[in-house]
């Protein structure tokens, strides 16, 4: 449990949360008996230390979701289903103390934050749905040799490894889908948020999840944690949201063992505006795209092609909108925009915006990191950005929205595609075959058309090139975690 001085603008009693390493179905201490200080990204201050797991907790983590294989993958969908939708009723139930959880520990504002519990917790929803849906196939061989009989089974233990911007939902996004085809799970979350994946676990507990069905492990070991468990034969499914310089060693060390992965990395979203957009929509959108979790989002516009007709509407309109933003810790009711996670960002993303300035970029507003305690960063919009900026090549993960004109559609398109990403891209047209002829020539795994935000539970997300492998939600994320076995019969 928390010792640390509570928050005042916090409602939930914050002495009371777990800090533990959840693993079998108990709560117990790392065995190195060392914590990890968590951090307020609002003020810079620690609110709780969790345990800090070792390489022996992690495999003793394997060794539960093991042992709990065998009677979930027997447990009928029926069954699992109606667990994952009290998982989906007790999160929605306790949306306000999650969402004030989240914003204390990842810096988001308290709308964002509420946003985010409903969205994973609609993932148990989705997939409550889905368990008791899933199919198999029986047809004809073509040479009328025999039938062929398709059935999809769990894929066995599954490693789920999840980052600290949305720190519920990129865990419900792993946990429901998995559960429900009838697997077991280890997650580790980020350090710098293990306090809401922790929370949520006592929730999957009173749902009625069985010991051993879903472990939980904080650890400042990262890379050699996931390492041992990938070299566990044991394991059969890696899922993984992050950067993708880590996805590329994690796919490497999943080599060894040829061990299943799925892969939700880095993105680069062009935001494309022509000239015949309707600009109020396109400012709406873009302050969506941009802004949600404070541009700390993998599907966040990183870069901006607007067509030159319109380019000086859009970005003043955008400037105005980003200047009038009001900046504060996240928890509190009036905080439109929250803290980075971390100075390291604060630094990385002023390094970003003094590169563009040098380059003839000019900031219309904000553009510096702000004074005082916590990691804080203004709202920022640059316009006239050279494409050879590191902005316009880099994911931000912050508040800042670059600006750079093109006069037509095939432009826009070169200019769209000039990434080694491939996750998220929007465009903004009032022609509606442009806009579906500018998405289909676009690499891109996911197209907003003439809307900010996209994610959906019941949609496939993922992305193309170095942005990722498998989808995520839809009947297209219970399949990540199945192995499709084919019986050949004759009757």
């Amino acid at each position: 449990m928390n010792h640390y001085s509570p928050i005042s603008e916090i409602s939930f009693d914050q002495n009371r949360l777990p800090t533990d390493l959840f693993i079998g179905g108990t709560w117990r201490p790392g065995g190195s008996g060392a914590r990890i200080d968590v951090i307020d990204p609002s003020t810079g201050k620690p609110i709780a230390a969790v345990a800090d797991a070792s390489v022996e907790d992690a495999l003793d983590a394997v060794s539960a979701a093991s042992e709990a294989m065998p009677a979930w993958a027997a447990t009928p969908p029926r069954q699992r289903s109606e667990i994952l939708r009290r998982c989906f009723e007790l999160m929605m139930d306790r949306q306000t103390m999650l969402a004030e959880l989240i914003s204390l520990e990842n810096g988001k504002s308290l709308s964002d934050a509420k946003g985010e519990v409903a969205y994973a917790a609609e993932f148990f929803r989705w997939f409550a749905e889905e368990a008791v849906r899933l199919n198999g196939e029986l047809y004809h061989a073509p040479s009328d040799a025999n039938r062929i009989i398709v059935q999809y089974q769990p894929i066995g233990v599954s490693v789920l490894v999840t980052p600290w911007n949305f720190p519920a939902a990129m865990a419900t996004r792993k946990i429901a889908p998995a559960l429900a085809a009838g697997c077991t799970v280890v997650l580790k979350p980020a350090t710098e948020t293990p306090l809401t994946a922790y929370a949520l676990a006592e929730i999957y507990r009173e749902a009625g999840v069985p010991d051993g069905v879903v472990n939980v492990y904080t650890t400042s070991k990262s890379g050699a944690t996931v390492s041992a468990m990938l070299h566990d034969p044991r394991v059969r499914k890696l899922s993984f949201t992050g950067s993708t310089e880590v996805g590329r060693k994690l796919l490497r060390e999943a080599a060894d063992t040829v061990v299943s992965c799925s892969m939700e990395l880095g993105g680069n979203a062009p935001f494309v505006v022509f000239d015949d957009a309707d600009i109020e929509a396109a400012l709406d959108g873009a302050m969506i795209a941009k802004m949600r979790n404070g541009g700390e989002a993998c599907t966040a516009a990183n870069r901006f092609y607007v067509q030159r007709g319109v380019h000086q509407a859009f970005a003043d309109g955008l400037a105005a909108r980003m200047a009038s933003l009001k900046v504060g810790k996240g928890y509190l009711a009036s905080t439109q925009c929250g803290p980075l996670i971390n100075p390291d960002a604060v630094e990385r993303i002023g390094g970003l915006v003094d590169d563009a300035v040098e380059r003839g970029a000019t900031a219309l507003t904000g553009g510096k990191a702000q004074p005082g305690e916590g990691f804080y960063f203004a709202p920022t919009v640059l316009s006239q950005v050279d494409g050879s900026a590191r902005i316009m090549n880099e994911e931000i993960f912050g508040p800042v929205a670059p600006i750079a004109i093109f006069d037509s559609e095939d432009e826009a398109v070169r200019m769209a595609n000039a990434t080694e990403y491939g996750l998220m891209a929007y465009v903004y047209t009032t022609d509606l075959g442009r806009g579906l002829r500018v998405s289909e020539r676009i690499e891109a795994g996911m197209i907003g058309l003439n809307r900010g935000l996209v994610s959906d539970p019941a949609a496939p997300f993922g992305g193309v090139k170095q942005s990722g492998l498998g989808r995520e939600g839809s009947h297209h994320g219970i399949r990540e975690f199945t192995e499709a076995k084919y019986i050949a019969a004759s009757w």
